[in-house]
């Protein structure tokens, strides 16, 4: 038993951090973030709200710069005062944006906060016993060597939770009647609107799909459902 104790106690140390990341996170978002009022985005929520039956879908605007839209811990969504900046601009439509809450709402549909969780504590009593082990054979790299696996297997991991909620906001657009063609043109321009420099990166090293990717999945999924690419 005596020699599980580091296991046990990375892994309460995970749940633990985790928790309170969580509620820092929810507190912050709180504190700074409104909910969003807008004539064109607001009938696409509604459509959205009207095709998952529910009776309304909440978005709030967060008060940061970068551009980017989360689902927060406690099921929210969530864009950013940068992220509608660009669409008051005209760089992004109110069908591009929508395709981005309906993203969101897939992750919170799916439980992927709820499984990161698992993930958050798992990794770090994993990371803990594979060092035990490598340290034997590599005495000061089995650190290095279980995070450095331990952060390529939470990338594939995160890639797969992003291919799903793509999957389930193209499922959500069309029923909605707002359609695939906003989500794949809103891909096109995130790398622009973003800043980001992932071109000549490993796509196994990237937690997002790259845009190529992600495009060619939804459209595999119009053609499983007999629609026309839009």
């Amino acid at each position: 038993m005596i020699k599980f104790m580091p296991i046990l106690l990375a892994l309460v140390m995970g749940i633990l951090s985790f928790k309170f990341s969580a509620w820092r996170t929810t507190k912050e978002l709180a504190a700074k973030s409104t909910e969003l009022a807008d004539p064109k985005l607001n009938p696409l929520i509604k459509d959205m709200a009207k095709a998952l039956d529910l009776p309304r879908i909440r978005v709030h605007i967060y008060e940061i710069e970068p551009v980017n839209g989360l689902a927060a811990p406690d099921g929210k969504i969530y864009l950013t005062r940068g992220f509608y900046d660009r669409y008051r601009q005209g760089d992004v439509s109110a069908e591009e944006m929508a395709s981005v809450i309906a993203h969101e709402l897939g992750h919170v549909a799916l439980g992927h906060s709820r499984r990161r969780m698992i993930d958050f504590s798992g990794q770090n009593a994993l990371r803990t016993a594979l060092a035990m082990v490598l340290n034997r054979f590599l005495p000061g790299l089995g650190a290095v060597i279980s995070g450095a696996a331990l952060s390529l297997l939470m990338a594939r991991l995160s890639r797969a939770d992003e291919f799903e909620a793509d999957a389930y906001a193209s499922a959500l657009l069309v029923k909605s009647g707002i359609g695939t063609g906003a989500q794949k043109s809103m891909f096109e321009k995130l790398s622009h609107l973003t800043g980001a420099r992932g071109a000549s990166t490993p796509a196994w090293l990237l937690s997002h799909p790259k845009t190529e990717e992600r495009i060619g999945a939804i459209e595999k999924l119009e053609r499983d459902w007999g629609i026309a690419h839009s």
